[in-house]
C-alpha cells in the first residue's frame, strides 16, 4: 500500500519524537512505521466541534474483539479485531474490517468452541502491532460503538499502551448504556437480547466481524429512538447519558 503523504510523517515521528532510532532498528522498518501510526493517529481527537454533529449524520467506526478471556492486566488477549463504518442509516457492510492477532499463550479450548478460532488460526495469525495497526488504519478517527464497550476498550487501551505506549484517544459509545437509558429499568444487557428486542436478524455470534455489522444495526436503531426523544447531536447524547 502507497501512502507517501502517511509515510512521510510515520518517518518524522520516529526521528522526532516517538521511537529511538535503535529502536527502530531493532524492530525493523514496518513494525517501528506501524507504532508511529497508532501514536499519530491519536492527536487531535475528541475535536469539540463533533459534539454538534447530528447523530444520523455522524461518521462511526463499530466494532468488536474477540479475545482470550476476561481479564487483559491479567494476561488475556486479544484473538479478533472486526469493524465495520456507518454514515448516518447506512451500515457500509461490503467495506468491513476483520483480522486475527497472534496471541502468545495456548488458546483454550472454550474459545476455540466459541468463536471457531483454532490454535492453528491464533499461531499464524500476524502479531499484535500489525493488527492492530490495520484495525485503527480501518476505523481512522472516527467515533467508536461497540456493546458493553468497556470490555474492547480495556483490551485495545492495553494492547495500544503494550506496542506503542499510547492508550485510546477515540470517543466510544455504548450501544447496551444507550438502550438501558432509553428503557430505564430493563435488566436487558446481552446484545443476543437487543438485537432480538429490536427485531434484528442475528447471523452469527463471536465473530468479530459478524457482532460488528449486528452491533451497527443496533446503533442504528437507537439513534432513530434518540431522535424521537429530542437528542441530535453528539452533544445532547451525553446530556441525555449523564442523567441515567
Amino acid at each position: 500500500m502507497k501512502e507517501p503523504a502517511r509515510h512521510h510523517g510515520l518517518w518524522n515521528a520516529i526521528k522526532n519524537r516517538t521511537l529511538p532510532s535503535a529502536m527502530s532498528s531493532k524492530m525493523g522498518t514496518q513494525s517501528a512505521q506501524q507504532i508511529a501510526f497508532l501514536r499519530s493517529l491519536n492527536k487531535g481527537l475528541r475535536r469539540p466541534e463533533t459534539l454538534h454533529i447530528q447523530l444520523k449524520e455522524l461518521k462511526t467506526a463499530v466494532f468488536d474483539l474477540e479475545t482470550t478471556g476476561f481479564h487483559p492486566k491479567q494476561g488475556d488477549e486479544i484473538l479478533s479485531f472486526g469493524a465495520v463504518k456507518v454514515e448516518g442509516a447506512a451500515v457500509r457492510a461490503d467495506e468491513g474490517h476483520h483480522s486475527l492477532s497472534r496471541i502468545s499463550k495456548p488458546l483454550p479450548e472454550e474459545i476455540i468452541m466459541l468463536t471457531g478460532i483454532t490454535q492453528e488460526m491464533a499461531d499464524q495469525a500476524p502479531p499484535l502491532v500489525e493488527a492492530l495497526h490495520g484495525f485503527m488504519s480501518f476505523v481512522e478517527d472516527r467515533v467508536l460503538i461497540a456493546h458493553c464497550s468497556g470490555h474492547d476498550k480495556a483490551f485495545l487501551d492495553l494492547a495500544l499502551w503494550k506496542t506503542s505506549k499510547v492508550q485510546l484517544s477515540h470517543r466510544v459509545l455504548d450501544t447496551m448504556m444507550i438502550a438501558q437509558r432509553l428503557h430505564s429499568g430493563s435488566q436487558i444487557a446481552s446484545l443476543d437480547d437487543w438485537l432480538g428486542y429490536y427485531g434484528i436478524p442475528v447471523t452469527r455470534r463471536h465473530n468479530a466481524l459478524e457482532d460488528a455489522k449486528m452491533t451497527a444495526h443496533l446503533w442504528i436503531a437507537l439513534v432513530d429512538q434518540l431522535r424521537e426523544k429530542g437528542v441530535n447531536t453528539l452533544g445532547d447524547l451525553y446530556v441525555y447519558l449523564s442523567h441515567s
